[in-house]
Protein backbone atom coordinates (compact mmCIF):
# COMPACT_ATOMS: atom_id res chain seq x y z
CA UNK A 1 0.00 0.00 0.00
CA UNK A 2 1.41 3.39 -1.01
CA UNK A 3 -0.10 5.47 1.80
CA UNK A 4 -2.07 4.19 4.78
CA UNK A 5 -3.53 5.78 7.89
CA UNK A 6 -4.65 3.56 10.76
CA UNK A 7 -6.65 4.68 13.81
CA UNK A 8 -5.37 8.20 13.33
CA UNK A 9 -6.35 10.71 16.02
CA UNK A 10 -5.54 14.35 16.70
CA UNK A 11 -6.62 15.95 19.98
CA UNK A 12 -5.60 19.49 20.88
CA UNK A 13 -5.01 20.83 24.37
CA UNK A 14 -8.32 21.38 26.10
CA UNK A 15 -9.67 18.13 24.75
CA UNK A 16 -10.83 19.32 21.31
CA UNK A 17 -10.86 16.32 18.98
CA UNK A 18 -9.96 17.35 15.42
CA UNK A 19 -9.54 13.86 13.90
CA UNK A 20 -11.18 10.79 15.38
CA UNK A 21 -10.15 7.21 14.48
CA UNK A 22 -9.37 7.98 10.82
CA UNK A 23 -8.62 4.90 8.68
CA UNK A 24 -7.76 5.08 4.97
CA UNK A 25 -5.66 3.29 2.36
CA UNK A 26 -4.50 5.06 -0.80
CA UNK A 27 -3.08 3.23 -3.78
CA UNK A 28 -0.28 4.68 -5.89
CA UNK A 29 -1.67 6.90 -8.67
CA UNK A 30 -4.99 7.69 -6.99
CA UNK A 31 -6.47 11.18 -6.82
CA UNK A 32 -8.10 11.39 -3.38
CA UNK A 33 -10.22 14.36 -2.30
CA UNK A 34 -10.94 15.13 1.34
CA UNK A 35 -14.16 17.10 1.56
CA UNK A 36 -16.29 18.40 4.39
CA UNK A 37 -17.51 21.56 6.06
CA UNK A 38 -15.18 23.89 7.99
CA UNK A 39 -13.80 22.14 11.06
CA UNK A 40 -14.39 18.65 9.67
CA UNK A 41 -10.70 17.71 10.09
CA UNK A 42 -9.73 17.45 6.44
CA UNK A 43 -6.81 19.92 6.53
CA UNK A 44 -5.63 18.62 9.91
CA UNK A 45 -5.49 15.10 8.46
CA UNK A 46 -3.51 16.28 5.43
CA UNK A 47 -1.02 18.20 7.58
CA UNK A 48 -0.32 15.07 9.62
CA UNK A 49 0.75 13.26 6.42
CA UNK A 50 3.83 15.47 6.02
CA UNK A 51 4.30 15.91 9.79
CA UNK A 52 3.47 19.59 9.82
CA UNK A 53 1.20 18.40 12.63
CA UNK A 54 1.96 15.46 14.88
CA UNK A 55 -0.81 12.92 15.41
CA UNK A 56 -1.92 12.20 18.98
CA UNK A 57 -2.16 8.49 18.21
CA UNK A 58 -2.36 6.11 15.28
CA UNK A 59 0.06 5.45 12.44
CA UNK A 60 0.74 6.85 8.99
CA UNK A 61 2.81 4.72 6.62
CA UNK A 62 4.32 5.83 3.32
CA UNK A 63 5.51 2.96 1.13
CA UNK A 64 5.18 0.70 4.17
CA UNK A 65 7.39 2.88 6.40
CA UNK A 66 6.06 4.62 9.50
CA UNK A 67 6.59 8.35 8.95
CA UNK A 68 7.15 8.83 12.70
CA UNK A 69 10.50 7.07 12.19
CA UNK A 70 11.51 9.47 9.40
CA UNK A 71 13.26 12.81 9.69
CA UNK A 72 10.44 15.35 9.13
CA UNK A 73 12.57 17.59 6.90
CA UNK A 74 13.62 14.69 4.68
CA UNK A 75 10.02 13.48 4.60
CA UNK A 76 8.71 16.86 3.39
CA UNK A 77 11.29 16.93 0.61
CA UNK A 78 9.76 13.71 -0.68
CA UNK A 79 6.25 15.17 -0.70
CA UNK A 80 5.01 18.01 -2.95
CA UNK A 81 2.81 20.60 -1.25
CA UNK A 82 0.52 23.22 -2.81
CA UNK A 83 -1.47 25.67 -0.67
CA UNK A 84 -4.20 28.22 -1.39
CA UNK A 85 -2.04 31.34 -1.25
CA UNK A 86 0.53 29.62 -3.49
CA UNK A 87 3.51 30.46 -1.26
CA UNK A 88 5.94 31.54 -3.99
CA UNK A 89 8.96 33.38 -2.63
CA UNK A 90 8.55 37.00 -3.85
CA UNK A 91 12.29 37.75 -3.79
CA UNK A 92 13.11 34.71 -5.96
CA UNK A 93 12.71 34.34 -9.71
CA UNK A 94 10.30 31.77 -11.08
CA UNK A 95 13.28 29.55 -11.92
CA UNK A 96 14.49 29.73 -8.32
CA UNK A 97 11.01 29.07 -6.96
CA UNK A 98 10.56 25.97 -9.12
CA UNK A 99 13.92 24.52 -8.10
CA UNK A 100 13.77 25.17 -4.34
CA UNK A 101 13.54 21.49 -3.41
CA UNK A 102 15.98 20.23 -6.11
CA UNK A 103 18.49 22.76 -4.75
CA UNK A 104 18.03 21.39 -1.22
CA UNK A 105 18.59 17.93 -2.69
CA UNK A 106 21.88 19.26 -4.14
CA UNK A 107 21.05 18.88 -7.82
CA UNK A 108 23.57 20.41 -10.23
CA UNK A 109 22.74 23.83 -11.67
CA UNK A 110 22.51 22.39 -15.18
CA UNK A 111 20.06 19.74 -14.02
CA UNK A 112 17.98 22.33 -12.16
CA UNK A 113 17.87 24.64 -15.20
CA UNK A 114 16.77 21.76 -17.40
CA UNK A 115 14.10 20.76 -14.89
CA UNK A 116 12.79 24.33 -14.62
CA UNK A 117 12.38 24.52 -18.41
CA UNK A 118 10.63 21.14 -18.49
CA UNK A 119 8.26 22.16 -15.71
CA UNK A 120 7.24 25.54 -17.14
CA UNK A 121 6.58 23.98 -20.55
CA UNK A 122 4.45 21.37 -18.82
CA UNK A 123 2.00 24.11 -17.78
CA UNK A 124 2.20 25.87 -21.15
CA UNK A 125 3.94 29.03 -19.95
CA UNK A 126 6.82 30.61 -21.93
CA UNK A 127 10.36 29.86 -20.79
CA UNK A 128 11.14 33.60 -20.57
CA UNK A 129 8.90 33.64 -17.47
CA UNK A 130 11.64 31.73 -15.64
CA UNK A 131 13.61 34.92 -15.08
CA UNK A 132 10.63 36.96 -13.91
CA UNK A 133 9.44 37.42 -10.35
CA UNK A 134 6.07 36.22 -9.00
CA UNK A 135 4.64 39.76 -8.89
CA UNK A 136 5.06 39.97 -12.69
CA UNK A 137 2.66 37.02 -13.23
CA UNK A 138 -1.11 36.82 -12.92
CA UNK A 139 -2.72 34.88 -10.07
CA UNK A 140 -3.52 31.96 -12.35
CA UNK A 141 0.02 31.89 -13.74
CA UNK A 142 1.45 31.95 -10.22
CA UNK A 143 -0.79 29.03 -9.28
CA UNK A 144 0.52 27.05 -12.25
CA UNK A 145 4.05 27.66 -11.01
CA UNK A 146 2.97 26.51 -7.55
CA UNK A 147 1.74 23.24 -9.05
CA UNK A 148 4.92 22.46 -11.00
CA UNK A 149 7.11 23.49 -8.07
CA UNK A 150 5.45 20.65 -6.15
CA UNK A 151 6.35 18.30 -9.02
CA UNK A 152 9.85 19.59 -9.71
CA UNK A 153 11.74 17.11 -7.53
CA UNK A 154 9.66 14.26 -9.02
CA UNK A 155 7.90 13.48 -5.74
CA UNK A 156 5.37 10.64 -5.98
CA UNK A 157 2.97 12.16 -3.42
CA UNK A 158 1.45 15.63 -3.83
CA UNK A 159 -0.64 17.31 -1.11
CA UNK A 160 -2.93 20.14 -2.20
CA UNK A 161 -4.78 22.22 0.40
CA UNK A 162 -7.66 24.10 -1.28
CA UNK A 163 -5.23 25.46 -3.89
CA UNK A 164 -7.85 27.04 -6.15
CA UNK A 165 -10.26 28.46 -3.58
CA UNK A 166 -9.32 32.11 -4.16
CA UNK A 167 -9.41 32.04 -7.97
CA UNK A 168 -12.13 33.12 -10.38
CA UNK A 169 -14.29 30.27 -11.81
CA UNK A 170 -12.75 30.20 -15.31
CA UNK A 171 -9.14 30.20 -14.04
CA UNK A 172 -10.13 27.60 -11.47
CA UNK A 173 -11.60 25.27 -14.09
CA UNK A 174 -8.49 25.65 -16.24
CA UNK A 175 -6.23 24.71 -13.32
CA UNK A 176 -8.47 21.77 -12.38
CA UNK A 177 -8.02 20.46 -15.92
CA UNK A 178 -4.28 21.06 -15.61
CA UNK A 179 -3.71 19.16 -12.37
CA UNK A 180 -5.93 16.27 -13.43
CA UNK A 181 -4.06 15.98 -16.73
CA UNK A 182 -0.65 16.17 -15.05
CA UNK A 183 -1.65 13.68 -12.37
CA UNK A 184 -2.86 11.20 -14.99
CA UNK A 185 0.12 11.62 -17.33
CA UNK A 186 2.79 11.57 -14.63
CA UNK A 187 1.17 8.90 -12.47
CA UNK A 188 1.39 10.95 -9.27
CA UNK A 189 -0.65 10.29 -6.14
CA UNK A 190 -2.60 13.37 -5.06
CA UNK A 191 -4.36 14.10 -1.77
CA UNK A 192 -6.52 17.18 -2.34
CA UNK A 193 -8.47 19.11 0.31
CA UNK A 194 -11.57 20.99 -0.86
CA UNK A 195 -14.92 22.23 0.43
CA UNK A 196 -16.36 22.25 -3.12
CA UNK A 197 -18.26 19.09 -4.05
CA UNK A 198 -18.19 19.93 -7.78
CA UNK A 199 -14.40 20.14 -7.59
CA UNK A 200 -14.19 16.80 -5.79
CA UNK A 201 -16.52 15.12 -8.29
CA UNK A 202 -14.49 16.50 -11.19
CA UNK A 203 -11.02 15.59 -9.92
CA UNK A 204 -11.18 12.58 -7.63
CA UNK A 205 -10.90 8.89 -8.22
CA UNK A 206 -11.83 8.50 -4.54
CA UNK A 207 -13.71 10.93 -2.28
CA UNK A 208 -13.38 10.97 1.51
CA UNK A 209 -16.32 12.80 3.13
CA UNK A 210 -15.55 14.04 6.66
CA UNK A 211 -17.59 15.59 9.46
CA UNK A 212 -16.53 16.30 13.03
CA UNK A 213 -13.17 14.61 12.50
CA UNK A 214 -14.78 11.34 11.40
CA UNK A 215 -15.09 9.67 8.00
CA UNK A 216 -18.69 9.67 6.78
CA UNK A 217 -18.05 7.88 3.50
CA UNK A 218 -15.21 6.76 1.24
CA UNK A 219 -16.25 6.02 -2.34
CA UNK A 220 -15.77 6.87 -6.01
CA UNK A 221 -17.58 9.96 -7.33
CA UNK A 222 -20.25 7.83 -9.01
CA UNK A 223 -20.83 5.79 -5.85
CA UNK A 224 -21.10 8.97 -3.77
CA UNK A 225 -23.69 10.37 -6.17
CA UNK A 226 -25.73 7.21 -6.50
CA UNK A 227 -25.47 5.90 -2.96
CA UNK A 228 -24.77 8.62 -0.37
CA UNK A 229 -24.11 6.97 2.99
CA UNK A 230 -26.27 9.27 5.12
CA UNK A 231 -28.15 12.56 5.28
CA UNK A 232 -24.96 14.57 5.85
CA UNK A 233 -23.48 13.28 2.58
CA UNK A 234 -26.77 13.91 0.76
CA UNK A 235 -26.82 17.51 1.96
CA UNK A 236 -23.19 18.00 0.98
CA UNK A 237 -23.95 16.74 -2.53
CA UNK A 238 -27.02 18.98 -2.85
CA UNK A 239 -30.28 18.15 -4.52
CA UNK A 240 -29.60 20.50 -7.43
CA UNK A 241 -26.80 18.36 -8.86
CA UNK A 242 -27.60 15.87 -11.57
CA UNK A 243 -27.08 12.51 -9.91
CA UNK A 244 -27.08 10.80 -13.26
CA UNK A 245 -28.00 11.52 -16.82
CA UNK A 246 -28.71 8.52 -18.98
CA UNK A 247 -27.18 5.38 -17.45
CA UNK A 248 -26.02 4.30 -20.91
CA UNK A 249 -24.35 7.65 -21.69
CA UNK A 250 -21.39 8.48 -19.50
CA UNK A 251 -18.72 10.20 -21.63
CA UNK A 252 -18.57 13.13 -24.02
CA UNK A 253 -17.36 10.81 -26.76
CA UNK A 254 -20.72 9.05 -26.73
CA UNK A 255 -22.70 12.19 -27.59
CA UNK A 256 -20.26 14.14 -29.79
CA UNK A 257 -20.74 14.70 -33.52
CA UNK A 258 -17.82 13.47 -35.58
CA UNK A 259 -18.33 15.36 -38.83
CA UNK A 260 -16.44 18.52 -37.84
CA UNK A 261 -15.84 21.56 -40.05
CA UNK A 262 -12.13 22.33 -39.67
CA UNK A 263 -9.38 24.10 -41.56
CA UNK A 264 -5.61 24.57 -41.24
CA UNK A 265 -3.92 27.94 -40.46
CA UNK A 266 -2.20 28.16 -43.86
CA UNK A 267 -5.47 28.23 -45.83
CA UNK A 268 -6.65 31.52 -47.33
CA UNK A 269 -9.56 33.42 -45.81
CA UNK A 270 -11.55 33.03 -49.03
CA UNK A 271 -11.15 29.25 -48.72
CA UNK A 272 -12.44 29.44 -45.14
CA UNK A 273 -15.42 31.51 -46.29
CA UNK A 274 -16.24 29.02 -49.03
CA UNK A 275 -16.07 26.15 -46.55
CA UNK A 276 -18.44 27.98 -44.19
CA UNK A 277 -20.85 28.57 -47.09
CA UNK A 278 -20.69 24.97 -48.27
CA UNK A 279 -21.08 23.52 -44.77
CA UNK A 280 -23.72 26.07 -43.73
CA UNK A 281 -21.80 27.04 -40.57
CA UNK A 282 -20.66 30.38 -39.16
CA UNK A 283 -17.41 29.18 -37.57
CA UNK A 284 -14.59 26.74 -38.21
CA UNK A 285 -12.21 24.93 -35.91
CA UNK A 286 -8.53 25.27 -36.78
CA UNK A 287 -6.11 22.33 -36.63
CA UNK A 288 -2.53 21.77 -37.70
CA UNK A 289 -1.61 19.30 -40.42
CA UNK A 290 -1.64 16.50 -37.88
CA UNK A 291 -5.20 17.23 -36.78
CA UNK A 292 -4.26 18.81 -33.45
CA UNK A 293 -6.69 21.50 -32.28
CA UNK A 294 -5.14 24.98 -32.46
CA UNK A 295 -8.04 27.44 -32.33
CA UNK A 296 -11.16 28.66 -34.08
CA UNK A 297 -12.37 31.18 -36.64
CA UNK A 298 -15.72 33.05 -36.81
CA UNK A 299 -17.46 34.62 -39.80
CA UNK A 300 -17.03 37.99 -38.03
CA UNK A 301 -13.26 37.50 -38.12
CA UNK A 302 -13.33 36.99 -41.87
CA UNK A 303 -15.68 39.91 -42.47
CA UNK A 304 -13.62 42.31 -40.37
CA UNK A 305 -10.19 41.26 -41.68
CA UNK A 306 -10.88 40.20 -45.27
CA UNK A 307 -9.15 43.25 -46.80
CA UNK A 308 -6.14 43.31 -44.47
CA UNK A 309 -5.34 39.63 -43.82
CA UNK A 310 -4.87 36.69 -46.12
CA UNK A 311 -4.61 33.46 -44.14
CA UNK A 312 -6.60 31.76 -41.41
CA UNK A 313 -3.56 31.86 -39.14
CA UNK A 314 -3.52 35.66 -39.29
CA UNK A 315 -6.92 36.06 -37.62
CA UNK A 316 -7.69 32.80 -35.80
CA UNK A 317 -8.33 32.71 -32.02
CA UNK A 318 -5.92 30.54 -30.05
CA UNK A 319 -7.84 30.51 -26.75
CA UNK A 320 -10.32 27.79 -27.68
CA UNK A 321 -12.33 26.05 -24.94
CA UNK A 322 -12.44 22.27 -25.44
CA UNK A 323 -13.29 19.07 -23.61
CA UNK A 324 -11.80 15.60 -23.84
CA UNK A 325 -13.65 12.69 -25.38
CA UNK A 326 -13.26 10.56 -22.25
CA UNK A 327 -14.55 13.31 -19.93
CA UNK A 328 -17.59 12.27 -17.94
CA UNK A 329 -20.87 13.87 -18.97
CA UNK A 330 -21.65 14.78 -15.35
CA UNK A 331 -18.40 16.77 -15.19
CA UNK A 332 -19.05 18.54 -18.49
CA UNK A 333 -22.71 19.51 -18.79
CA UNK A 334 -22.71 22.45 -16.39
CA UNK A 335 -19.36 23.78 -17.56
CA UNK A 336 -20.56 23.98 -21.17
CA UNK A 337 -24.11 25.17 -20.56
CA UNK A 338 -23.14 28.01 -18.23
CA UNK A 339 -20.65 29.36 -20.80
CA UNK A 340 -23.41 29.65 -23.39
CA UNK A 341 -21.47 28.04 -26.25
CA UNK A 342 -23.51 26.52 -29.09
CA UNK A 343 -20.90 23.80 -29.50
CA UNK A 344 -17.55 22.83 -28.02
CA UNK A 345 -14.69 20.95 -29.73
CA UNK A 346 -13.73 17.53 -28.42
CA UNK A 347 -10.15 16.24 -28.43
CA UNK A 348 -8.60 12.87 -27.66
CA UNK A 349 -5.70 12.15 -25.28
CA UNK A 350 -3.20 13.38 -27.93
CA UNK A 351 -5.12 16.68 -28.35
CA UNK A 352 -6.35 15.69 -31.83
CA UNK A 353 -9.74 17.05 -32.84
CA UNK A 354 -12.23 14.17 -32.91
CA UNK A 355 -15.61 15.90 -32.82
CA UNK A 356 -17.87 18.54 -31.30
CA UNK A 357 -20.46 18.33 -28.56
CA UNK A 358 -23.46 20.56 -29.15
CA UNK A 359 -25.47 22.52 -26.64
CA UNK A 360 -28.63 20.87 -28.00
CA UNK A 361 -27.30 17.39 -27.19
CA UNK A 362 -26.54 18.43 -23.61
CA UNK A 363 -29.99 19.98 -23.22
CA UNK A 364 -31.47 16.60 -24.21
CA UNK A 365 -29.38 14.89 -21.54
CA UNK A 366 -30.44 17.36 -18.86
CA UNK A 367 -34.08 16.98 -19.93
CA UNK A 368 -33.93 13.18 -19.69
CA UNK A 369 -32.14 13.38 -16.32
CA UNK A 370 -34.87 15.61 -14.89
CA UNK A 371 -37.97 14.06 -16.48
CA UNK A 372 -36.79 10.62 -17.54
CA UNK A 373 -38.39 8.54 -20.24
CA UNK A 374 -42.02 9.34 -21.14
CA UNK A 375 -44.56 7.35 -19.20
CA UNK A 376 -46.05 4.62 -21.42
CA UNK A 377 -49.51 5.19 -19.96
CA UNK A 378 -49.36 8.83 -20.99
CA UNK A 379 -48.27 7.79 -24.49
CA UNK A 380 -51.28 5.47 -24.86
CA UNK A 381 -53.65 8.15 -23.60
CA UNK A 382 -52.19 10.68 -26.04
CA UNK A 383 -52.46 8.24 -28.92
CA UNK A 384 -56.08 7.37 -28.08
CA UNK A 385 -57.02 11.06 -27.83
CA UNK A 386 -55.51 11.60 -31.31
CA UNK A 387 -57.34 8.60 -32.74
CA UNK A 388 -54.09 6.69 -33.03
CA UNK A 389 -52.82 3.39 -31.73
CA UNK A 390 -49.85 3.37 -29.38
CA UNK A 391 -47.20 0.73 -30.13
Amino acid sequence: MFLSMEHLNKTYSGGKVAVDDFNLEIEKGEFVCFIGTSGSGKTTTMRMINRMLQQTSGTIKLNGKDISDMDPVQLRRKIGYVIQNIGLMPHMTIRQNITIVPKLLKWSQAKMDQRAEEMIKLVELPTEFLDRYPSELSGGQQQRIGVVRALAADQDLILMDEPYGALDPITRESLQDLIKDLQTRLGKTVVFVTHDMDEALTLATKIVVMDGGKIMQVATPDEILRHPANEFVENLIGKDRLIQARPSITTVGQVMLKNVASITPDKLLREALKMMHDRRVDSLLVTDQGGNLKGYLDIEDIDYNFKTATSVGDVMHNDVFYVKSDSLIRDTVERILKRGFKNVPVVDAQHKLVGIVTRAALVDIVYDALWGEPDKTDEREDATAQGGDAK
